[in-house]
């Protein structure tokens, strides 16, 4: 198991569209790539419903338990878009309409000859003391209050706003990762896998079986932040299990 000091993260993604297969999650995954990256490792993922007391007892638990959480859906303009006062109530904060925010959506609406009607307001409601996360896409910001992010569920807003996020966040060191095909079947690799795994107990190495026209054969993942150690069990590896073997 690979152990690591990096700060770590937990993902919410919320919304009944989600749990209902209405919609397909794209953001856990964008995400988890980029966190890696810049080495903050996720590791926790949780999707609620559009329900008040759920999210904020999530929000609470999620936020005692990692560095960063950060949190997908809920922050548009309808009446189910309840996640930016969910997280006011998860840290006792008050919640309305704020200059900065209004100031952004007015001008976007203007500019563009579409009415700034009550419905779009409410994208400018942001819990006290938050900071605002940039929205390019669409002008309506997330937000964070403590280690906790808000975003818009919609993917390339969410990727948008991640981008302009995680430089202002201390990473660690990021996570590295080798793969080895095996042409044989995971029954013959998980013995001498598991012997070389206790070798290495700084790495992580996963198989993945697969089956190609009737051939059975594993894919084998080793990751860690020492690169020298990688491909010093990825060596090994080969050596169990040629190639051409």
């Amino acid at each position: 198991m690979t152990r690591t000091d990096n700060p770590t993260a937990a993902i919410l993604i919320i919304g009944d569209e989600i749990l209902s297969g209405r919609t397909r999650d794209a953001n856990m995954y964008h995400l988890s790539g980029e966190l890696t990256r810049v080495g903050i490792d996720l590791k926790e993922a949780r999707v609620v419903p559009d329900d008040a007391p759920m999210i904020v007892a999530t929000v609470r638990e999620l936020a005692g338990k990692y560095t960063h959480v950060f949190t997908s859906g809920g922050i548009g303009p309808t009446h189910d878009d309840i996640t930016a006062d969910c997280i006011a109530e998860a840290f006792g904060l008050h919640i309305d309409i704020r200059d900065d925010a209004r100031a952004l959506l007015t001008a976007h609406y203007e500019g563009r000859g579409v009415e700034f009607n009550e419905a779009r307001m409410r994208m400018a409601r942001i819990p006290d003391g938050a900071t605002l996360i940039e929205n390019p896409v669409s002008i309506a910001p997330g937000f964070s209050v403590e280690n906790v992010h808000v975003m818009a569920g919609v993917p390339n807003i969410f990727e948008a706003m991640v981008a302009g996020l995680l430089p202002t966040l201390t990473g660690g060191k990021p996570l590295l990762s080798q793969s080895y095909r095996i042409d044989r079947p995971e029954s013959a690799v998980a013995e001498p896998l598991g012997m070389l795994a206790k070798k290495y107990p700084e790495l992580s190495m996963g198989s993945y079986p697969f089956n190609r026209n009737g051939a059975f054969g594993t894919n084998i993942v080793i990751r860690g932040q020492d690169g020298a150690e990688i491909e010093a069990a990825l060596l090994e590896l080969a050596a169990l299990f040629p190639v051409d073997a």
